[in-house]
């Protein structure tokens, strides 16, 4: 009885260090998003410098997990959350890098001539930034149908994507000496586009939480 209870114990802690790292990678998209639109380099390099701080939250949990593995044989729902708690760590770790990615671009773009404003990036980066943060509350409500949604909402995300690559290339036949900068913000679209797969699979991991059904590369709308 007090081994399943410190074991009870030990998956509070690690379901509130979850909760902790889906915060910091999710302030860590929405400034990379807002330092991009903004040209904003002060918040590009606080995101930059952040990072460490996702990393080492991972670290935590997977220490955590191997800990409650260890501890005792996981019920059925108790080893779900902590096989669905590592996918999701790993996604958020990605979603962190990305979000270094884009502020990167953002770093780079301020050295150059400004582009004019693209409203597809706007919508691209609220788009993913609404992803990640329902996948977030998906997980905090344990809420399968939110996470079903987020799994609709990534072909929205992909089809965005590409208008950015398409409107990015005309602009660059038709004026060669932006091209450097055109292909910055193709990458750039391609890292908001990863964010939201990733919040895709951590929609899966919580729907594989909840009901035990795996739904990895198949949950797209």
């Amino acid at each position: 009885m007090q081994q399943r209870s410190h074991f009870t114990q030990k998956l509070g802690e690690l379901r509130m260090h979850l909760l902790r790292m889906a915060a910091l990678a999710e302030q860590a998209a929405h400034n990379a998003c807002r330092a991009y639109l903004e040209g904003n380099t002060d918040l590009a390099e606080g995101v930059v410098m952040n990072d460490m701080a996702i990393n080492e939250m991972e670290d935590t949990i997977d220490a955590f997990n191997l800990e409650l593995l260890a501890l005792d044989q996981p019920m059925a729902s108790d080893l779900r959350f902590i096989i669905g708690a590592m996918r999701i760590t790993m996604n958020l770790e990605r979603v962190g890098d990305e979000a270094v990615n884009l502020a990167h671009r953002t770093l780079f773009l301020s050295t150059r001539q400004a582009l004019p404003a693209n409203p597809r990036m706007s919508q691209l980066c609220a788009h993913v930034q609404d992803m990640l943060s329902q996948s977030v509350r998906s997980l905090v409500d344990e809420d399968t149908a939110l996470a079903a949604d987020i799994c609709a909402m990534d072909h929205r995300a992909d089809e965005l994507s590409l208008k950015v690559l398409k409107e990015a290339i005309n602009t660059m036949v038709e004026e060669t000496r932006i091209v450097e900068r055109g292909v910055h913000v193709i990458m750039a679209s391609r890292h908001l586009e990863r964010i939201g797969d990733l919040s895709t699979n951590i929609a899966e991991a919580v729907i594989f939480i909840k009901d035990g059904m795996s739904l990895k590369h198949r949950c797209k709308g």
